[in-house]
């Protein structure tokens, strides 16, 4: 396994990729509400993209057809923009996506609510979201990689919730997807061990049932087996020789994760 350790000049520009990237974010947050399409939040999310002179990368990789994932439910990920889905009042929506800087990915994901939605769905959304500072608390020099999966697993299972096994995150760079491949849930074995300098994409999925998934006929869209909700959170992670730098979250205040 080659795990690639970033140059400050490298690290530099992720850092202007993953900051666009938390803007395009809370560009979309405004518009999700019931009535609008899956297919116009692509449409926006693009756009920004594009002002801000990125490449989505998403587009076209390896056939997914739009810049931005819209997973909606009982969707876990990879779904695929619509003008025949639209959003109503209670849905939760998982929105993936990245771009590229000058040669540099970066990667994250949010779930959000439509409208007013159920407390049980909410606390959903809020566990899966936790789940990832939870895991980040190993995210440092020295610890072992597999020490965060662990950390996600044990805090999203003590709610009674399923993490997705055919999933993982991943490290990114010049690629959207490179070495180590990082599980959310605990294997054999404790995982390399972290070195500053490496980038990588943590990206709980949790759904309100049974972990098992299926992918549906278009080759993507993945979904629930039970057609219980899934949530969906990712930031792209720095690993340096303190405390873990969020790069999709240039704002992160680390006094409300310590």
């Amino acid at each position: 396994m080659a795990v690639s350790i970033k140059s400050e000049k490298e690290i530099e520009l992720m850092r202007v990729s993953c900051k666009n990237l938390s803007v395009m974010f809370d560009e979309l947050e405004k518009i999700i509400k019931p009535g609008i399409s899956t297919w116009e939040i692509n449409k926006v999310g693009e756009e920004i993209i594009r002002d801000f002179g990125c490449i989505p990368n998403f587009k076209n990789y390896e056939g997914y057809p739009a810049s931005i994932c819209t997973s909606v439910n009982e969707v876990v990920v990879h779904g695929i923009p619509s003008k025949k889905r639209i959003l109503k009042e209670g849905d939760i929506i998982s929105l993936d996506a990245g771009m590229i800087y000058k040669g540099y990915h970066s990667d994250a994901a949010r779930t959000f609510a439509v409208g007013e939605i159920s407390k049980e769905a909410r606390q959903l959304v809020d566990v899966t979201r936790q789940s990832f500072f939870e895991g980040i608390r190993y995210a440092k020099a020295g610890n072992h990689l597999h020490d965060i999966s662990a950390a996600i697993q044990k805090y999203a299972e003590s709610f009674g919730y399923g993490v997705v096994r055919e999933l993982v995150g991943h490290g990114i760079g010049t690629h959207l997807h490179e070495d180590p491949q990082i599980p959310n849930f605990k294997t054999i074995g404790r995982g390399i061990r972290l070195r500053p300098g490496m980038t990588l994409a943590i990206e709980p999925m949790i759904t309100m049932g049974d972990y098992a998934v299926s992918v549906l006929d278009d080759d993507w869209t993945v979904v629930t087996d039970d057609n219980s909700l899934a949530a969906h959170y990712e930031n792209t992670v720095l690993i340096t020789e303190g405390d873990p730098e969020i790069l999709t979250l240039p704002n992160w205040d680390k006094k409300e994760w310590q």
